[in-house]
């Protein structure tokens, strides 16, 4: 009975024998793939790389990721405070015909820190795939200085049609007064830029979205002012791919030294 009991040192106390345990396996031996192995490798690797490293950082992307915060506070603030106080402020940031004659510095500037609308999101989008890595190929100041050349160029030639279509009497002096706020004309002059920087395939590929995009919105909106000013602001970004070609690719060096000297400014003493 004893013996009947008993148990060999290579037995389990489950009766299985030693040989039918789960062995390590050894050093060098290649585990075995499935399907779904290569598809889980390429989910981790690709198109989620591909979009972590096209995200705007504050390291990579100082200009357009400042930005999208000042539009984010704004577009919060438009939604809490009073609604004649909001009325107010964005009537004093409109570039209409008769604020740009009256104080044209001050309606360019503050006309680019709103959002057409109530809503934000649609902008992190538009900054993420225009502005963002055009700042990442160009660096941060000459990013800067195409979307306020597209924000500029855009409004002075809209308005300017515009004043003249009244003198004429093509439309009623009422639309002197509307209001004209937004950073669409930045943002289009960034997507105009940054096709000039993509190989010959992509850049086709983006004017053409652009081109779908501008077309649409004239055709949706029935309006003067985005007729006019929408094409010429995609116009100016590509008038400048020479001088961005000429620039080379300093963005991560330009925009690495913004966030290093922002970084050495709140560094405690």
């Amino acid at each position: 009975m004893a013996d009947a009991m008993a148990h060999s040192p290579t037995d389990s106390p489950l009766g299985l024998s030693a040989d039918s345990w789960p062995r390590p396996a050894a050093a060098g031996a290649r585990c075995a793939v499935t399907p779904l192995t290569g598809l889980r490798h390429g989910l981790r690797s690709v198109p989620l790389r591909w979009v972590l490293d096209r995200l705007p950082t504050p390291r990579r992307n100082p200009f357009a990721c400042g930005y999208l915060l000042v539009l984010a506070g704004t577009t919060v603030f438009a939604q809490v405070a009073s609604p004649d106080l909001v009325h107010q402020l964005q009537t004093m940031s409109s570039t209409d015909g008769h604020h740009l004659l009256r104080t044209p510095l001050r309606s360019l500037l503050m006309s680019g820190l709103w959002v057409a609308g109530p809503v934000w999101m649609p902008y992190l989008w538009a900054f993420a795939f225009t502005v963002a890595p055009l700042e990442r190929r160009v660096g941060s100041l000459r990013a800067a200085g195409v979307f306020a050349a597209g924000h500029v160029v855009g409004t002075l030639l809209s308005q300017g049609v515009v004043a003249v279509a009244v003198a004429t009497g093509q439309v009623g002096p009422g639309i002197l007064d509307e209001l004209d706020i937004g950073v669409s004309y930045g943002v289009l002059a960034s997507l105009g830029a940054v096709a000039g920087l993509l190989p010959p395939r992509g850049r086709y590929l983006a004017l053409g979205g652009a081109v779908l995009l501008v077309a649409h919105q004239i055709v949706g909106d029935q309006d003067l002012i985005t007729a006019i000013g929408h094409p010429t602001a995609l116009l100016t970004g590509v008038a400048l791919w020479g001088s961005l070609r000429r620039a080379g690719r300093p963005g991560r060096g330009s925009g690495g030294a913004v966030w290093r000297v922002v970084r050495r400014v709140a560094r405690p003493a």
